[in-house]
C-alpha cells in the first residue's frame, strides 16, 4: 500500500480547490497525473463519473471513495483528500470529509487489487478514520492509510469475539458480497456485516466476489448456515448454491450502511421458516437495488429484461425478411413453401426461404417479448405464462401490446402464486407442476376473454394511425422519436423508441416500416456527429476523445447509439442536447422524406433494402451536420489556453475545460 499512496498524492485542504464532487476527484486526479499514475485525465474522469453513475460511492461516516478501472491508468493509486467544508457524494448521513480516490488500471493483478481492498475493510473501523482525521501533515496521512499505523486500531476489537461464547449454538450466516467494479464496496460490505456480526454473537461466513477473484464457500458451511445474506449490484454467482434456506437480498450499499438490520431480517424470516425455494430464487429486478427502489424503476427494467431478450429474434428475423425482399421483390411472400417447392439454381425460390425463415424468427418477437418481462418479475417460474400469453396475444391479433400485457399479467400472476404458504411436501412440485399449470390457466383466461379484445382493438387503431400519417403528423412524430433516441444514447428512453418501432415490424404496414426508418436513422446520428466533429475540430476534443473519434465513424454508421457515449460521459451538458437536435432534424426529415425500412438493425449496410435511399441518407447526413455544427460552437465558448501550447502540456490543458 505504501507504493500506491505518498505524501504528493494526498491534499488535507481539499475544500479549498474543490466543492462537488466532480471537482475533488479532477484535483486529486491531476496530482495522480503529476506523479505519471494517470496518462489521460479527461478520459480517466470519464472512467470515475461512468462509475459514480452506476451508485453513489458516499458512505455513512462522512467517507467518499470514488473509484474505478481505467485503462488510462499506470498502476494502482490511490489519492486521499480532506475537506472541513464537506463534499456530497450522496451518502444517507451528509457530505464525505474523507475522500479516497482509487485508481486500478484497466488490467490489474490480483495482488494490488487485494490490498486495495484491505484499506476498504479499514475504512469500516472509526479508530482509522479519527487517526485520518486528525493527522496533521500529508506525510502522516499518507504512511497511516500505507499501512504503518494500522495495527493499532484493530487491536481493540481482539475481545469482541468473546460474546459468542454465551450462546452455545450461534446463529450462523453466509453472505456474498459484490459490486460493478469490485474494488471497494465489496469488501467495505463485507467488513460491516463481519463487525455487526461480532457485535451480536453471530458466526458468519462471507463470500466477497471482488475483481480480485473470489474463494466459494466451503458447501458444509452453506448447508450449516441458518439464513443468507446478498449484498450485491452485479449477480451473485452460482446463487443456486444457497437456495432452501431464509434469505435477505439487497443491495451492496445496504450491506455497508445497515449490517446491523439485515442480521436482525435473516433471523427473523429463520424464525418464521420463510425459506427461498430452489428455482423460486428472487426476480434479477428485485435482487439488483434498494428495498425502496420505485414501482416505476422496477416496471421500466422488466420492461427493458423484454425488450434485451426480443431484440435479436427482431434483428435475426427482420434482416432475413428484408434479404429476402431484396432478392425476391416485394411479391416474395406470396411464394408457396420451400418445402413444397424449391429450386436449387433458382434465385426466387433462394429469397423464399430467407424470407420464411425470417417470418418464422419474427414470430417468436411477441412471446418472447412477453416470457422475458415475466421472466425479469419472477425469474423462471414466469417463462411459461409469459410465453403462453404472448402466443395468446399473437393469436387474437393484440400484437405488440398484447405481448406487455401478457407478461406484465404473468409476472404478476406467478408473484402472488409464490406468496402463498404452502406446505412442505408440496414445495418440491411447485416451480414444476403448479405455478405453471395455475399461471397459465389464469393468464391464458385473461387474454381470451378478458382484456384480450380490447388490447387488440387498441393495436389495429394504432396501426391504422400510423399508416394514416402524412404531412405535419409524420413530421411531428419523427421529432419526438429523434429525441427521444438520442437523449439517453442507449438508455430507457431510446430503447422505448426502439421497441415501439420494432414492434410496429409485425404488422407489416407502411406506417410503420417509416417508423422503423425515422428511428434508426435518428439513433446513427450522435456517433457520426462526434466523429465529425473531432475531425474538423480536433483542439475542442482530448486525445482520448479524438481516438474515439475514430471509433465512432464505424459505430454511428452500424446503428450503435452507444457510440456517442464517452463522449456525452465527459460533457454532457453540450454533448447531448446537441445529439437530440441532431436526432430530431434527422426523425423529422425522413418522415417526410416517407423513407421506409423493414429491417429493424443494420446502419447503412442494409441501405438497399431502404425506401428512398438517397433522400435517407441525405436526412442522416443533415442531422450529423447539425449536432456537430452545435457541439463545436459549444465547446468553442469554453474559455481554453492558447491552441499554440505545446503537446506535452496536453493534460494540463484539458483540465481547465469547463
Amino acid at each position: 500500500m505504501s507504493q500506491m499512496i505518498t505524501a504528493e498524492l494526498v491534499d488535507l485542504h481539499l475544500d479549498l480547490a474543490a466543492d462537488s464532487k466532480e471537482a475533488a476527484a479532477r484535483t486529486l486526479a491531476e496530482r495522480m497525473v503529476s506523479l505519471g499514475r494517470v496518462t489521460d485525465l479527461d478520459g480517466f474522469l470519464a472512467d470515475v463519473a461512468a462509475r459514480e453513475a452506476q451508485m453513489p460511492t458516499g458512505l455513512d461516516g462522512g467517507i467518499g471513495i470514488p473509484h474505478c478501472r481505467s485503462a488510462h491508468v499506470t498502476e494502482p493509486t490511490l489519492a486521499f483528500g480532506r475537506s472541513a467544508a464537506g463534499i456530497d457524494f450522496g451518502a444517507p448521513d451528509g457530505p464525505a470529509d474523507l475522500i479516497f480516490l482509487i485508481a486500478a488500471p484497466a488490467g490489474a493483478d490480483d495482488a494490488h487489487l487485494s490490498i486495495l481492498s484491505s484499506l476498504a475493510r479499514q475504512l469500516m473501523d472509526d479508530g482509522f478514520t479519527a487517526a485520518l482525521r486528525a493527522a496533521a501533515t500529508a506525510g502522516e496521512a499518507a504512511a497511516l492509510i500505507g499501512g504503518e499505523e494500522a495495527a493499532e486500531p484493530q487491536a481493540e476489537e481482539a475481545p469482541e469475539p468473546e460474546a459468542q461464547s454465551h450462546e452455545t449454538q450461534p446463529f450462523r450466516i453466509v453472505a456474498v458480497t459484490s459490486c460493478p467494479t469490485g474494488i471497494a464496496h465489496t469488501y467495505m460490505a463485507a467488513e460491516s456485516l463481519e463487525r455487526a456480526a461480532r457485535a451480536e454473537g453471530v458466526e458468519i461466513a462471507v463470500e466477497t466476489q471482488g475483481s480480485s477473484g473470489f474463494t466459494r464457500l466451503d458447501p458444509a458451511v452453506i448447508a450449516a448456515a441458518d439464513g443468507v445474506i446478498f449484498a450485491h449490484d452485479v449477480p451473485v454467482r452460482d446463487k443456486e448454491r444457497f437456495a432452501g434456506k431464509p434469505t435477505v437480498d439487497v443491495g451492496v450499499k445496504a450491506g455497508v450502511n445497515r449490517p446491523g438490520e439485515l442480521i436482525a431480517e435473516v433471523r427473523d424470516k429463520a424464525a418464521r421458516g420463510e425459506i427461498t425455494e430452489p428455482g423460486a430464487k428472487p426476480s434479477p429486478v428485485e435482487a439488483a437495488g434498494e428495498p425502496g427502489e420505485g414501482y416505476g424503476t422496477k416496471l421500466r427494467k422488466w420492461l427493458m429484461s423484454g425488450v434485451s431478450y426480443m431484440v435479436p429474434f427482431v434483428a435475426a428475423g427482420g434482416l432475413l425478411i428484408a434479404l429476402g425482399f431484396a432478392i425476391g421483390g416485394y411479391k416474395v411472400d406470396k411464394a408457396p413453401s420451400v418445402m413444397d417447392h424449391f429450386l436449387w439454381t433458382d434465385a426466387t425460390s433462394w429469397a423464399a426461404l430467407l424470407f420464411q425463415i425470417g417470418g418464422l424468427a419474427f414470430s417468436f418477437l411477441v412471446p418472447v417479448l412477453a416470457g422475458y418481462i415475466a421472466y425479469g418479475m419472477a425469474d423462471r417460474p414466469g417463462l411459461v405464462p409469459g410465453f403462453v400469453g404472448g402466443a395468446i396475444a399473437v393469436a387474437i391479433k393484440a400484437g405488440f401490446l398484447g405481448g406487455l400485457a401478457a407478461g406484465l399479467i404473468a409476472g404478476a400472476v406467478v408473484m402472488a402464486i409464490q406468496k402463498v404458504r404452502i406446505p412442505a411436501p408440496l414445495r418440491g412440485i411447485m416451480p414444476v407442476v403448479v405455478i405453471p399449470l395455475i399461471s397459465s390457466a389464469v393468464v391464458g383466461f385473461l387474454m381470451f376473454l378478458v382484456i384480450g379484445e380490447p388490447i387488440a382493438k387498441l393495436q389495429s387503431a394504432l396501426t391504422s394511425w400510423l399508416n394514416g400519417l402524412s404531412g405535419a403528423n409524420a413530421i411531428v412524430l419523427g421529432v419526438i422519436l429523434g429525441l427521444m433516441m438520442c437523449f439517453d444514447l442507449g438508455g430507457p428512453l431510446n430503447k422505448v423508441a426502439y421497441a415501439f418501432a420494432v414492434g410496429g415490424l409485425a404488422d407489416g404496414t407502411d406506417g410503420s416500416f417509416k417508423v422503423m426508418a425515422a428511428v434508426m436513422a435518428a439513433g446513427m446520428v450522435p456517433p457520426l456527429a462526434m466523429a465529425l466533429a473531432t475531425t474538423v475540430r480536433g483542439r475542442l476534443f482530448t486525445r482520448t476523445e479524438r481516438e474515439n473519434g475514430k471509433a465512432a465513424w464505424v459505430l454511428g454508421a452500424s446503428f450503435i447509439t452507444e457510440g456517442a457515449i464517452p463522449f456525452a460521459a465527459a460533457d454532457p451538458l453540450r454533448v447531448i442536447p446537441s445529439a437530440m437536435a441532431g436526432g430530431a432534424v434527422t426523425g423529422a426529415l425522413s418522415m417526410a422524406f416517407g423513407c421506409t425500412l423493414r429491417a429493424p438493425h443494420g446502419g447503412i449496410f442494409v441501405v438497399p433494402l431502404i425506401g428512398n435511399a438517397f433522400l435517407y441518407l441525405l436526412a442522416v447526413a443533415a442531422g450529423t451536420a447539425v449536432s456537430a455544427a452545435l457541439v463545436i460552437l459549444l465547446k468553442g465558448l469554453r474559455k481554453r489556453q492558447p491552441e499554440h501550447a505545446a503537446p506535452a502540456l496536453d493534460e494540463e490543458r484539458v483540465t481547465v475545460a469547463a
